[in-house]
Formats: C-alpha cells, sequence, structure tokens
C-alpha cells in the first residue's frame, strides 16, 4: 500500500462531506423559499424554529446511539481480579475450585471419578482435626517398636525379619500440651526385595506425601537409596524428622559420629535439631542370678522436639499440607486435561492430512509447483478447531496468518522438495507410473500436515509461545520426529490405506479393461495385498 494512499483517501472523504453540505443548504434553502409563499409571514418562524429542532434531536439521537456503539465495541473489557489468598486454607479452597473447573473439561467418565474421589478426599482434609505423622523407612529399623513406646501399648507386629508390616496402620495419640490430637501411621519397609515389596514401598511412599511431619528411621548411616528417597520427599516441601533408632546398641562417641554423619549427609535439607537419637526397645540386660532387666524405651529426646516442633508449627503444618495436596491434585488434572487435549489435537491433525491428500491427490492435472503443495498443508480451520481444543479462541484471521507462515517455513527450510524426495524413494517401487505423481503429492501434503500439526501442538501447549528458538525451530523439531523410522513406517502403512488404496479403486474405473495402466494398477494391487 503506496504511504500516500491515506491522504487521498482523507481529501475523498473531505470532498464529500462538502458536496453533502452544500446540497443540505441548497434544500434548506428551496423550503424556505417554498414556506414564505404556502405559510403567513408571522407562523414561518415558529415553524423554523419547530424544524430545526426536531432536526437537532435526530441528528443528537443518532449521533449519541453511534457513539454508545462505539464505545461498547472499543471499550476493553476489565479482567476480573481474583482475591489472592490470605492464607494457605483459603488457597487451598482455590486449588480446589481450579479441580472442579479441570474435572469439568475432562471427557473420561473413569479418569473424572478417580480425580473426584481424590478431590473429595482432599476436601475432607481441610475439615479434619489431627496432625498426621507418618513413620517411615526400610523395614527393621524399628518404626512399629517407636509407635509402640509413643503410645506406651503393644500395638502391630515386630521381629528381625524385613516386611513384617505389610500395610498401614493408624493410631490415635495425644501429646500433653496440644490442643490437636496426633494420628501415628505405621507403614510397610522401603527397599525391600521382589514385586510384593516395590508395591508396599509405594503405599509407603503415598502415605508420607499425604503427612503432616514424616519420621523417617534408621538404625546406621543412610544408604544411596535411602538417601535419594528421603531427599525426593523432602523436596516436596514435607517436614521431617530424621531419627537414629536403637542408640542402645552403639556407645557415646559412636552414636556422636553416626549422628554426625547423618547431620552431614541430610545439611541441605535438614537442620541440626531435626536428625536426633532414641531407642524405641532397649535390648534387655543380663543379671546373673536374676531376671534380665529391660530398659524402658529412651525417647525423650524425640518426644521433646516433637512437642516444639508441633507447639509452634502444629497448626502451619496442616495448612501447608494440605495447600501442597492441593496443588499435586490440581497439577494431576492439568496433566491429565494436557493429555486429553494432545490426543484430540492429533486426531484433529489426522483427520486433516487425509482431507489435504485426498484433494490433491485426486486432482486431474500435477499441482504447478511445491509451493502450492506448503498451502495445502496448512489448513487455517485445522489450526481454528486446534486453538478450540486448548480452549483458546481465534479469529480464522490470526490463524490464516499463523498457517501461512508456517507454509513459508516448510518452503524455506527445503522441508516441502526434501519430503517428496523421501517419500518417492519409499513409494516408487510398489506403484505404477500412473499413480507415481498423484500419490506422492497427496502424501507429501499428508506428511507436511502432520509436521505443521505437531508444530502447533507444541505452540498451543506452550501457552501460544513458539519457545526460545521461536517458530522455525518447532518445525525442525516436529520435521525430525515425524521423520524418525518408526513414526515414518506407521504414517507410510496408513498412507497406503488412505491415498494410494483409493487411488487404485478409482484408476480401475476409469481405464479400460485390457490397457497397459489398468494392467500395471493390478499388479500393484496384488503386491499390496500379499501379506
Amino acid at each position: 500500500m503506496s504511504r500516500h494512499t491515506p491522504l487521498l483517501v482523507g481529501l475523498t472523504l473531505a470532498l464529500l462531506v462538502l458536496v453533502l453540505v452544500g446540497l443540505a443548504l441548497q434544500a434548506i434553502r428551496t423550503l424556505l423559499w417554498d414556506l414564505s409563499y404556502l405559510l403567513p409571514h408571522w407562523l414561518l418562524t415558529p415553524v423554523l424554529l419547530l424544524g430545526s429542532g426536531l432536526i437537532a434531536v435526530v441528528v443528537i439521537q443518532v449521533s449519541w446511539s453511534w457513539r454508545q456503539r462505539y464505545l461498547r465495541s472499543t471499550r476493553i473489557q476489565p479482567k476480573k481480579v481474583q482475591k489472592t489468598p490470605t492464607n494457605c486454607r483459603d488457597a487451598a479452597n482455590q486449588s480446589l475450585i481450579n479441580v472442579d473447573r479441570l474435572i469439568e473439561r475432562l471427557k473420561s467418565e473413569m479418569i473424572r471419578k478417580s480425580l473426584q474421589a481424590e478431590r473429595n478426599r482432599v476436601s475432607e482434609e481441610l475439615q479434619r482435626g489431627d496432625l498426621v505423622i507418618v513413620v517411615f523407612g526400610i523395614g527393621s529399623s524399628g518404626k512399629t517398636s517407636l509407635i509402640r513406646a509413643l503410645l506406651q501399648k503393644i500395638v502391630g507386629e515386630v521381629g528381625a525379619p524385613m516386611g513384617l508390616t505389610t500395610e498401614c496402620h493408624r493410631y490415635r495419640f495425644h501429646l500433653k500440651g496440644l490442643e490437636r490430637s496426633l494420628q501415628l501411621v505405621d507403614t510397610p519397609g522401603i527397599l525391600e526385595d521382589g514385586d510384593n515389596g516395590l508395591s508396599r514401598e509405594e503405599v509407603a511412599r503415598y502415605r508420607a506425601i499425604q503427612a503432616d511431619l514424616i519420621m523417617v528411621v534408621v538404625d546406621s548411616d543412610l544408604c544411596a537409596s535411602e538417601l535419594r528417597i528421603v531427599r525426593s520427599i523432602a523436596d516436596l516441601g514435607k517436614r521431617l524428622l530424621l531419627v537414629l533408632n536403637k542408640r542402645d546398641l552403639y556407645g557415646l562417641e559412636e552414636e556422636k559420629r553416626l549422628l554426625q554423619i547423618l547431620r552431614s549427609r541430610c545439611a541441605s535439607f535438614l537442620s541440626t535439631p531435626n536428625v536426633l537419637a532414641c531407642s524405641a526397645a532397649p535390648q534387655s540386660i543380663a543379671r546373673l542370678g536374676h531376671r534380665p532387666l529391660q530398659p524402658k524405651p529412651d525417647i525423650t529426646d524425640l518426644l521433646q522436639r516433637l512437642a516444639t516442633i508441633l507447639r509452634v508449627e502444629g497448626e502451619e503444618l496442616i495448612a501447608d499440607n494440605i495447600l501442597l495436596q492441593c496443588r499435586s491434585l490440581d497439577s494431576r488434572g492439568r496433566d491429565l486435561l494436557n493429555q486429553q487435549r494432545i490426543r484430540e489435537a492429533q486426531r484433529c491433525v489426522d483427520r486433516y492430512s487425509w482431507i489435504g491428500a485426498g484433494v490433491v491427490a485426486s486432482t486431474p492435472l500435477p499441482l504447478p509447483g511445491v509451493d502450492l503443495l506448503s498451502a495445502a498443508a496448512v489448513n487455517t480451520q485445522m489450526v481454528v478447531e486446534m486453538a478450540n481444543i486448548y480452549g483458546i479462541e481465534m479469529s480464522k484471521e490470526r490463524a490464516r496468518k499463523l498457517a501461512i507462515s508456517v507454509g513459508r517455513i516448510l518452503m524455506t527450510l527445503g522441508m516441502v522438495k526434501g519430503a517428496m524426495s523421501l517419500l518417492s524413494t519409499a513409494l516408487t517401487l510398489n506403484l505404477p507410473t500412473l499413480l507415481v505423481g498423484q500419490a506422492v503429492q497427496g502424501i507429501t501434503v499428508a506428511w507436511l500436515t502432520r509436521i505443521a500439526g505437531t508444530s502447533f501442538i507444541r505452540f498451543f501447549e506452550r501457552d501460544q509461545d513458539w519457545g526460545d528458538g521461536g517458530m522455525q525451530d518447532a518445525v525442525q523439531e516436529a520435521f525430525q520426529l515425524n521423520r524418525r523410522e518408526i513414526s515414518l513406517k506407521r504414517f507410510l502403512e496408513t498412507a497406503m490405506q488412505q491415498v494410494v488404496e483409493p487411488l487404485q479403486r478409482s484408476a480401475k474405473r476409469r481405464l479400460p479393461p485390457h490397457s497397459k495402466h489398468r494392467r500395471e494398477v493390478e499388479a500393484s494391487d496384488h503386491v499390496h495385498q500379499e501379506p
């Protein structure tokens, strides 16, 4: 567009307005002349004033209506500002509202029910009154013995073999000076052998993630696997205590050495006071001529540390834990919704791939250039539908610009010619000469559509952002993904069904029964049907 175009348009409009004003003045002059003959002189002025008033009212009314309509069309609607949660409980409630919205958008009934059940459980957690403490660690470290010592009664089953605790058990416990009661959860041991051991470890880790406070029980130094698991739980934001059990088996110096090692290993996520020792079930002491002496559990340091933490941080621990669970649930819901969107977007891309392939393959004359193949591969309506899948309102004009941009990149990077060459090599040997051109062009369009569609899936997944490398890198990445051997083989198998076989059937109907081309088509059809 020339830079003088706006000036010419403005001058034309001004000239048009002057002409209309001149015509209006001429009409008024003619009207006054006619009225001077028809009306008495004393009545002429009131009539003119009344007419002028009516005209002014009409002009003002029309102008006001147009102005209001213009303001409504151009006014930017203010966004609803979400109230910032003032505490963890409010933030958790807001997360649950977000989860409800996600559940409504999920289409799988089974997934909806599963997420709804988890949402209801977390909602009930908001109303609970007890602090939940999970006792966690490897088998035979003394978890159940520690719970017995805290409760001062015999519960669960203890012994030397690993794996005696095969499921979680809950016990009610009250600590002096606390308004809330405590729930102690005994969990199966971690790092046990076999499928059953792995299954029990998953249960233990799941319970640990739901806890307000976790007591990790060990009876010696942490092995690498234990440290990795404990660190992963701490990284989620969980509050931990590391308890060295069976202190009665070590001398004072050995106990100090072990505590120093444990504090050093866990320094990045545990402070020194939160690594301490106890003896939940001290070994009996033999006495000559008397019954063995059974010492009482030595858990004073642990009880004092528990009391300090729960008095100072108890309410915050509950709120933080529930918020963490809500956010985890929200994240899971978003992941499920994103997986659903990817599946729907891929189906959309597949549909438009084979629609475009069918149109191009059935064109009687070969397309005059690869530029038309790139244009045919990127369908504006496909972009609009993919935007709708991701909950984005996109105008056809913006979708068209995006489609054109991706089509140009396909051309600029030489992907159209590269695709035709790659696919021609794979298809020429199995097709008669008559069908090669049409088939290759149709299948090329389908393949390029898949590349463009894969690029747009990445674009919408990232909230309409192409990433640091921009659109070109996204298209190149999609090209590399689709040219992998497995992906390409699967695509060509589908292409034979969607493009080649329909072309063969169409050619059979059009060609004479005994012509050379007819025999080539039938021979090709026979080759494709062989196992």
